[in-house]
C-alpha cells in the first residue's frame, strides 16, 4: 500500500510539504470555507498541520471519477472544475432504424460531461470518498493554478486520538457539508420532477 504522498505524486500532483500555519499563509480562509468557520485560527493551524499542501497546474485533473481514494482536499487558491461523466443513447440512431422497418440496433452511448460544480477557495472536494472508500463521484480539474491541503482518512484518525476537539469539529462540518449537498441534490430532483 502506497503512502498518501506517494498516491497524489502518482496521480501528477505536486507536493509541497504541509500546511503549517494554515490561519497565518491563508488568513481569510477562516471566513471563506464553510469547512472551517466554526475553527479557531489555533485550530485551523492544528488541522494545517495534518494536511499535506499539493499544487496542480491548469487543465490538471486533481480528482478522477470511478479511481478510489481515502483523502479529501481543501481548496487554498485557485479555482477547480467538478464534471461528471454522463452517458446520452443516440435516440436518433434508433428512431431511423426503426422507422425504416427494420429491427432497432442497441443504441449507441455516447459519453459527454457534465459541469456539476466550479468551485473556489475555501471549498472542500472529495470527502465522501475520503469516508466510505467508494470510488470518485465526480472529476475535479484545475481551471487555473491550485493549491489545496489534502487530508487522509489516517491523518483523521489520528487528529481525533490527539486532538480530539478539532477531529470532532471536522467531522461534524465534513457531515454538515454532506448533509447540505444532500439536500441541495434533493431539491434539484423535486424540481425536475414537477417539470416532468
Amino acid at each position: 500500500m502506497s503512502t498518501l504522498e506517494e498516491q497524489l505524486q502518482a496521480a501528477g500532483l505536486q507536493v509541497v510539504g504541509c500546511c503549517e500555519l494554515l490561519s497565518k499563509s491563508h488568513p481569510d480562509l477562516i471566513e471563506h470555507s464553510p469547512l472551517l468557520e466554526d475553527f479557531t485560527p489555533q485550530q485551523a493551524d492544528v488541522l494545517g498541520l495534518s494536511m499535506l499542501l499539493v499544487r496542480a497546474e491548469a487543465g490538471q485533473v486533481m480528482i478522477r471519477e470511478g479511481e478510489a481514494g481515502d483523502w479529501m482536499m481543501l481548496v487554498l487558491s485557485g479555482t477547480v472544475d467538478v464534471t461528471k461523466r454522463i452517458e446520452r443513447r443516440d435516440d436518433e440512431a434508433d428512431a431511423l432504424s426503426a422507422g425504416a422497418g427494420e429491427a432497432a440496433a442497441p443504441a449507441e452511448v455516447e459519453p459527454s460531461q457534465s459541469r456539476v460544480a466550479v468551485l473556489q477557495r475555501g471549498a472542500a472536494i472529495g470527502e465522501m470518498s475520503m469516508l466510505d472508500s467508494g470510488l470518485r463521484y465526480t472529476t475535479c480539474t484545475a481551471i487555473e493554478p491550485v493549491e489545496a491541503g489534502v487530508l487522509g482518512r489516517r491523518a483523521i484518525a489520528l487528529l481525533i486520538r490527539d486532538h480530539p476537539a478539532v477531529g470532532a469539529k471536522l467531522l461534524v462540518k465534513i457531515t454538515q457539508l454532506m448533509a447540505q449537498r444532500l439536500r441541495n441534490t434533493s431539491n434539484q430532483l423535486v424540481k425536475m420532477l414537477q417539470k416532468a
